[in-house]
């Protein structure tokens, strides 16, 4: 079974983040420029000291141009390395973010 402490996978997000983000030749203002986030939440969570919501993962994502089950993989390794970790990982996510849809739409009923 895929599992993972929550300072484990925060600290892979962050690490992913930064990585991207300078793969993509951005400083953390323009990430946060992109993702219509502040420089603060950028470099709060680059630095693994406080987890993103669904909502600013999403939006962080979109502005790197890559699927959020990069964020989670093991630095240096590539979303194609291990088919059944990034499926597990996918149906996670998608678990999680049917949820946040779930509940988000329940405040409109």
């Amino acid at each position: 079974m895929f599992l993972m402490q929550e300072l484990d996978i925060r600290s892979r997000v962050a690490e992913n983040i930064r990585k991207i983000r300078k793969k993509r030749k951005l400083t953390q203002f323009q990430l946060a420029e992109k993702s219509n986030l502040s420089e603060a939440t950028i470099k709060s969570i680059e630095l693994a000291h406080s987890y993103p919501e669904e909502k600013t993962l999403s939006q962080i994502t979109e502005a790197l141009d890559i699927d959020v089950a990069a964020l989670f993989m093991p630095i240096n390794s590539s979303l194609n390395s291990n088919s059944e970790i990034l499926t597990m990982l996918k149906s996670a996510i998608s678990n999680d973010v049917r949820n946040y849809v779930e509940e988000a739409l329940k405040e409109f009923e």
